[in-house]
């Protein structure tokens, strides 16, 4: 009777023993276990791989417990000109990373810095350099810039024409470098060596779409289009280009 108490309470020390050994094994598992594969949506600004360098910048963020934890109970990184992302794991070693990017429609150079502004006008970023495929606005007269604040410009239709310009253009497939305003809001594109004269936001759709039609003759050319008497009533208008 009291060999077979004995046996039974070895078995049940035995069966604690191999669960805590189990147990201990699983979480050693999970504690060791890190993110190796990772996927990127939404990105336009930066690559793939720059965003994935971003948010995991040290070996304990490859971690997929330590993920798991900041991602839900600690504030994402900071990134510029990214307004959030999301992470969605879809295994403990495999995470897909959803990236909400800050609109931006262009950039003025303030005090050594460059400013984005979006649709609105508001600055939603500061940065040192500049971002590839935002054009440089020029030509606006404007007071003391806040982040996060309205530029401050005596013209606020100005970001209207801005937005809808920007728009024609990436429809069309145009980058430009630079777009220059005057004191009529008369509007100049500065792409590679050619200037183009836009006139006034009158018949911008029709101008970019010219534009689209005429750059590839323009190629390897230096000097200025002029597209401000575009006419969309005239289909056969001629414009001149004068090289530099």
């Amino acid at each position: 009777m009291f060999e077979k108490e004995e046996e039974e309470k070895r078995k049940i020390h035995m069966g604690v023993w191999i669960g805590l050994a189990v147990f201990l094994l699983l979480v050693l598992a999970v504690v060791s276990m890190n993110v190796t594969t990772v996927t990127v949506t939404g990105n336009k600004k930066y690559s793939a791989e720059q965003i994935e360098n971003l948010i995991f910048d040290s070996r304990l963020d490859r971690n997929s417990l330590y993920c798991y934890y900041q991602n839900r109970f600690r504030p994402h990184k900071q990134i510029p000109f990214v307004e959030d992302y999301k992470l969605v794991f879809q295994g403990p070693s495999k995470v897909e990373i959803i990236v909400y990017e800050k609109s931006v429609v262009g950039y003025v150079s303030y005090m050594s810095s460059y400013m984005y502004f979006d649709k609105d006008g508001i600055i939603v970023e500061s940065s040192s350099s500049r971002l590839e495929g935002i054009p440089w606005i020029t030509g606006l007269t404007f007071g003391q810039i806040v982040l996060n604040q309205p530029l401050p410009v005596e013209n606020q239709h100005i970001f209207e024409q801005i937005m809808n310009l920007t728009q024609d253009l990436a429809i069309n497939e145009i980058q430009a470098d630079q777009i220059r305003y005057d004191i009529h809001n008369n509007a100049t594109l500065k792409i590679g060596d050619v200037d183009v004269c836009l006139g006034s936001n009158k018949d911008m759709n029709g101008k970019i779409s010219e534009l689209h039609d005429i750059l590839p003759k323009l190629e390897g050319l230096s000097g200025t289009l002029y597209l401000d008497t575009y006419d969309e009533t005239n289909s056969g208008m001629w414009y001149s280009f004068i090289k530099k």
